[in-house]
């Protein structure tokens, strides 16, 4: 098992995720669930509200995860025999300069061998 990276932040250790270098954020997440209104109503109009985000400027909510990513501590949440689960709980400035707490769920895939984002929400 691969450890957690830590960063210290003044005199804090923040575990961050494992191979943030290179997570896997599915666009179909955003575009198939959490930003389609036909779909999820709720979570989509709280995208919307809360950071501005939508069907048409998902790829910026993958830029903005990206970049802000490592800023914000994973706490590990089991295996359930397919890999390590976490979560991050990212505090972000959307399109509309709103910010919000988005809460992410990440796997480690042992079969596929990736960080992957499993679901996301607004906290």
């Amino acid at each position: 098992m691969q450890p957690n990276y830590i960063i210290i932040v003044g005199c804090d250790a923040v575990n961050i995720l494992p191979k943030t270098e290179r997570v896997v954020i599915p666009v179909e997440k955003l575009v198939k669930y959490a930003l389609n209104p036909m779909k999820d109503p709720n979570k989509a109009r709280s995208f919307g509200l809360a950071l501005g985000y939508d069907l048409f400027n998902a790829d910026k909510l993958i830029d903005n995860i990206r970049v802000n990513l490592e800023k914000f501590p994973a706490k590990e949440k089991g295996d359930k025999g397919y890999g390590m689960l976490y979560e991050v709980v990212l505090t972000l400035t959307g399109e509309n300069g709103k910010t919000a707490n988005v809460l992410t769920a990440w796997i480690d895939d042992i079969y596929k061998n990736e960080m992957r984002l499993v679901t996301i929400h607004i906290d």
